[in-house]
């Protein structure tokens, strides 16, 4: 999918807190593990290449919803857990931000040597798709992050990050070689960033006669203009909001969780004396494991698995987190050794909330939903970047 959209990515800045990130590599360690069981090594790049994925799969990792900082943190905590287990799991995972984006030729070409694929091409295309991304399209950003991840099968993604001062906003431009003929002739597989409306872009199509003119050095201008395709606009309100979440979509979740009762999924194997609300984080978890592309369209309802650090739409429930990363891993450990029932039971559920949205009319009031998150975070060992979640004041007399 080439030019799949652009988003909004309002800058935050800060660092996320170690108790985050490292449950951060471990979920997304479970995931990427998940999606390589099921689909394969291809899947993992492809994935990585679309930029509403991308942004569901940091929503749910409990990173604030819509910001610049799920970037940097998610290819931060997957080149963590992914790359000491690369010969294993065949994806490698290569740069990052600053002076480790620098690092990047280096790296391929030590992987290169492992692997036997073609250390100079690989080098070739991480410089050119930054330089497509820095020079090409003059759309007002400059790169300040490259990450390069690639398999054991020569396939490869492309997720680097832009920031422009004047808005400060970032753009991230997403790559994936699978449908990559040219690296001047329509390369992307997504960008996201604000929409600034018409902006240069080199690569375009449209741009080929204009490239072909510059090349042979005539007194024409490169005055060639695209406009954006897709938009992903991702708003600066912080908060979540109703207008933020496909309602019909999130309510099947919540109806699955808070109505259903988890012996009702005796039959799908899911962990005995496992609660509504950890069966909800791992209903969005399936979905970002096993969905097809269409669903991730609002990444603002992955956000409703695990929270997010800053506190929206809710504090991040440690509990309710450390044990989706323990059901995911365990379920991975059985697929390993050809015993694939809770793999299948974490499919089961994704369908069966799928399925539910056909005959559901959301009827919810969407504030109370997170007013109800919120009040009851301290049962789940809520916690931000601010601290932990107290319980309110009559509830801690009775724990007295």
């Amino acid at each position: 999918m080439k030019r799949s959209g652009s988003a909004d990515l309002p800058l935050h800045y800060g660092q996320v807190p170690p108790w985050l990130a490292q449950r951060m590599a471990k979920l997304g360690l479970a995931i990427v593990e998940s999606i390589l069981l099921e689909y394969g090594k291809a899947e993992v790049i492809r994935r990585l290449s679309s930029p509403f994925w991308f942004q569901s799969l940091g929503a749910v990792m409990g990173m604030d919803w819509h910001s610049s900082g799920i970037t940097t943190s998610v290819m931060g905590a997957l080149k963590k857990s992914i790359n000491p287990l690369s010969k294993e799991l065949g994806i490698y995972i290569c740069g990052g931000k600053g002076k480790f984006s620098r690092e990047t030729p280096n790296e391929l070409l030590r992987i290169a040597d492992k692997t036997g694929l073609d250390g100079t091409s690989l080098v070739r295309a991480s410089k050119l798709s930054a330089k497509v991304d820095n020079t090409a399209i003059q759309d007002g950003f400059q790169l300040y992050l490259h990450s390069f991840i690639l398999s054991s099968d020569g396939d490869w993604a492309v997720v680097q990050q832009g920031m422009s001062d004047v808005t400060s906003t970032a753009r991230r431009y997403h790559w994936h070689s699978e449908n990559l003929k040219s690296f001047v002739d329509e390369p992307h597989s997504g960008i996201c960033g604000i929409n600034q409306g018409k902006i240069l872009n080199l690569t375009a199509n449209d741009a080929a006669i204009t490239r072909r003119t510059m090349l042979g050095i005539t007194e024409e201008s490169p005055t060639r203009m695209l406009a954006e395709i897709q938009k992903l606009v991702m708003p600066n309100h912080h908060d979540v909001r109703s207008k933020d979440i496909d309602l019909k979509r999130l309510g099947s979740i919540l109806w699955l969780a808070q109505e259903k009762k988890p012996v009702d999924f005796e039959s799908l194997l899911l962990l005995e004396g496992m609660g509504p609300r950890t069966l909800q984080s791992i209903a969005l978890v399936s979905e970002v494991i096993y969905g097809t592309p269409s669903r991730f369209s609002d990444p603002a309802r992955y956000s409703f698995a695990n929270g997010g650090k800053d506190g929206h739409p809710f504090p991040v429930p440690v509990d309710v987190y450390d044990e989706t990363i323990s059901f995911l891993q365990k379920a991975v450990d059985k697929a390993k050794i050809g015993n694939t029932d809770k793999q299948q039971a974490i499919k089961s559920l994704h369908q069966i909330a799928k399925n539910a949205e056909n005959d559901f009319i959301p009827n919810m009031d969407f504030e109370k939903v997170i007013e109800k998150e919120r009040a009851e975070s301290w049962k789940y060992g809520g916690r931000t970047v601010f601290g932990e979640e107290k319980p309110p004041k009559n509830e801690q007399l009775k724990l007295f």
